[in-house]
């Protein structure tokens, strides 16, 4: 069986095999989920108390109100069958317009001019956009704008230099010991400011076994490279088949260690997040996967439960965070963020200065913001709850960390530091003797 998704004009044929008969219903109390560890937390009594986030089914209010209003005749379980949800995404100005009342900026970008990126959002994701405030910072992400059509100094449509670094289409070989798999252009979810919108969402890069050979092939001949890095569009949008095979191809090359999933489905398509499909992905460690969340508004119940499946499968989970103007770029957001992440087991790893892509002036802040905002994390949370603050560099020089300037000079043989409450101190260091 297969769901079809009409995609600018093409038809693309997504296996159905996730949705088997069964696969999202509650388990037995004493199955534990299945061949899954249950999430349970020992109290001092001896009971063992299991956590609402795993329950099958679960729905936000936002959600219940939203598939009530708009999708009355949907039942709970197909609300949450991801191929229902991926299949009825909100693609158009018409159905737009019967959700939200759209800015004048908003409705340009339909009407005046062409945006690079197409519209596509889950339902599920766009229970949370608000249907009258266009400041809000959901709605800003996902929702065009005539602001994405502006060219400003600096921005290019490939920032990173991504093309000028791939061996073979879909493969880019930036760093000495891994490489970026793209496995195709599809996202159940756009977002407005990603970096590789000059490709994504346009039908030019499919999952083929021809080219997903030849980029396998490339790593075979490269034996330097220990870690993969999947990405796109999203890894996740695969049938379980296709991606199984993906992984056990990587996994008969000898010299890859590590493979890794880049994905935002936790935050945008928390359904997709199957039973089926954690018992697949845990047949392939080490894997990891690195989550992209941008506002503690993604941290749902519903993000909660998939993120809870992933990390009780063994999967580490990590937090790719962008930073975007009118989004995320104050302390109280970001803190209410990392600590909502770190609940959900997902480590804070990366806070992204926002690419120069074409059209991205509208979310770029001053780098400024950024220290300000790891600055004010410093020692008032947990060093857990820190991400790195990363410049990608443009033209394809990697990530560069960004600190805030905690050295303050020398005084004879000691080293002069300042704290994050500000106050100086001294560190002595060993003589060269």
């Amino acid at each position: 069986m297969q769901v079809t998704i009409k995609r600018n004009e093409q038809q693309v044929c997504v296996p159905a095999s996730a949705t088997q008969e069964g696969d999202d219903e509650p388990p037995d109390p004493g199955s534990c989920l299945a061949a899954m560890p249950a999430l349970t937390v020992p109290k001092h009594s001896g009971r063992i108390v299991r956590f609402p986030a795993h329950r099958a089914g679960i729905l936000s209010p936002a959600a219940r109100a939203f598939r009530k209003k708009y999708f009355p005749g949907i039942t709970t379980k197909l609300w949450n069958d991801w191929q229902w949800q991926t299949s009825n995404r909100i693609r158009t100005l018409a159905q737009l317009e019967k959700m939200i009342v759209l800015s004048d900026a908003e409705r340009a970008a339909f009407t005046q001019a062409a945006t690079t990126l197409p519209l596509g959002i889950t339902p599920y994701y766009m229970s949370l956009v608000s249907p009258d405030n266009p400041d809000q910072p959901i709605r800003r992400t996902v929702i065009p704008t005539l602001q994405e059509t502006l060219h400003t100094a600096g921005e290019a449509d490939d920032p990173l230099g991504e093309d000028a670094m791939s061996p073979v289409p879909g493969l880019v070989h930036r760093y000495p010991d891994r490489v970026l798999l793209l496995l195709s252009d599809f996202c159940s979810t756009y977002c407005r400011y990603c970096t590789r919108s000059r490709v994504v969402g346009h039908g030019a890069i499919h999952p083929s076994r021809n080219r997903l050979e030849r980029a396998f092939a490339y790593i075979e001949q490269t034996p330097a490279v220990r870690d993969v890095l999947i990405s796109g569009g999203d890894p996740l949008m695969l049938g379980e088949e296709k991606l199984a095979w993906v992984l056990s191809r990587l996994r008969q090359i000898p010299h890859v260690e590590i493979v890794r999933i880049g994905t935002k489905v936790p935050a945008v398509l928390p359904q997709r997040i199957t039973q089926r499909l954690v018992r697949m992905l845990r047949q392939y460690h080490p894997l990891w996967m690195s989550l992209h969340f941008t506002h503690p508004d993604e941290c749902t119940p519903e993000a909660y439960r998939a993120c809870a499946m992933l990390a009780d499968a063994g999967i580490p989970l990590g937090s790719q965070t962008v930073l975007l103007k009118g989004v995320n770029d104050n302390l109280d957001t970001m803190r209410a963020l990392i600590h909502n992440l770190l609940k959900m087991r997902v480590r804070p790893y990366y806070l992204y200065q926002c690419d120069p892509i074409t059209g991205s002036a509208h979310f770029r802040t001053p780098v400024e913001t950024g220290l300000d905002i790891i600055r004010g994390l410093r020692g008032f949370t947990s060093g857990y709850a820190l991400p790195t603050y990363v410049i990608d560099a443009p033209g394809g020089g990697g990530k560069i960390p960004l600190m805030p300037d905690y050295v303050v000079g020398r005084e004879n043989d000691a080293l002069v530091l300042r704290n994050y409450e500000n106050k100086l101190y001294r560190y002595p260091e060993p003589c060269n003797c």
